[in-house]
């Protein structure tokens, strides 16, 4: 008698059906995710008479309600009441909120001072910053390739610094408060969601503070600017937590590999507007220091493509 094929070694045509749909989303919600970052220094500039530090305590604390309110809907508010209540996730996402507050008050600092290509830098040589920490802190240790593009990296920041006669500060500050963030993050077992609520209900008492301070000083651009600045003020919660909440889900859907190429949309972008729209300065020879990092990024990017492919295949 012949033996019925073994369900388990083969996948169902709908099951199979259902893998591509989640991996086509997945994909989706990526590349929207790193496309609303990009687009950012669009959406922030028209704020750029606001002091950062306004627009950043705006973010925070329109960001918290809006998650909260998320986490509400699921009932997955006990996430959050978890991760406080856990001491070690506690002082953890302390200094997650601090790195990730430094790092958007940073951002909206550049934008609104004409220094988008700058920040964009940063953003391209954050995935190779987080090869070094991965080393550093982690114990991991780098191929051939990575070696290489890390090298080929520091020496294209290393000619920018020549260049400019001065560090890139910008870039290396979003670069090392984003990496570092991202690290606490890879170690703090919280989910994404809550892990952004608890953040931001640790940022919201300081953030209210300072708008309430401002507004008794006659500061606040709340209630007392057009109509199109509260909107942006208000509409910058969702502005932080979409893109995030559409990361995660992209992440969990589609191979690191994927999410590794995927990432460089937002700084592209974030190039591209500083240059065509903006208008801001990029001479030849800093342009040279860019390709410097191009191409380290492209032997990054097809070194963890190779190594992916090659150990699906194996599998």
């Amino acid at each position: 008698m012949a033996q019925s094929p073994d369900p388990t070694t083969r996948s169902a045509p709908g099951a199979t059906a259902g893998r591509d749909a989640e991996a086509r989303s997945g994909l989706a919600a990526a590349i929207g995710a790193f496309m609303i970052w990009g687009l950012l220094p669009l959406y922030l500039r028209p704020l750029a008479h606001l002091s950062a530090l306004e627009i950043m305590a705006h973010r925070i604390v329109w960001c918290c309600l809006l998650v909260f309110g998320w986490l509400a809907l699921r009932g997955e508010l006990g996430s959050v009441r978890s991760a406080l209540a856990d001491p070690a996730s506690r002082i953890r996402l302390i200094g997650s909120a601090a790195l990730i507050s430094i790092n958007w008050l940073i951002y909206v600092w550049a934008v609104g001072n004409e220094h988008v290509v700058d920040a964009s830098l940063g953003y391209f040589i954050n995935p190779l910053l987080n090869v070094v920490l991965g080393v550093l802190v982690l114990g991991e240790r780098l191929n051939r390739a990575q070696k290489f593009a890390v090298s080929l990296a520091a020496l294209g920041v290393l000619y920018l610094a020549v260049v400019a006669g001065r560090p890139p500060w910008i870039a290396l500050a979003l670069a090392a408060s984003f990496g570092l963030y991202g690290l606490i993050r890879k170690v703090v077992s919280v989910e994404s969601v809550p892990g952004l609520a608890t953040e931001t209900l640790l940022l919201a008492p300081l953030a209210l503070a300072y708008l309430a301070w401002s507004e008794m000083h006659g500061a606040g651009a709340l209630g007392h600017a057009t109509w199109s600045v509260n909107a942006l003020l208000v509409g910058s919660g969702l502005v932080t937590a979409l893109p995030l909440a559409l990361f995660a889900y992209g992440a969990r859907q589609i191979p690191l590999s994927t999410v590794g190429l995927v990432q460089y949309i937002g700084p592209t972008l974030q190039f591209l507007i500083g240059v065509l729209v903006f208008r801001e300065a990029f001479s030849v020879e800093r342009g040279i220091g860019f390709v410097f990092i191009w191409t380290a990024l492209a032997v990054y990017a097809a070194d963890g493509l190779w190594r992916s492919r090659k150990l699906r295949a194996l599998r």
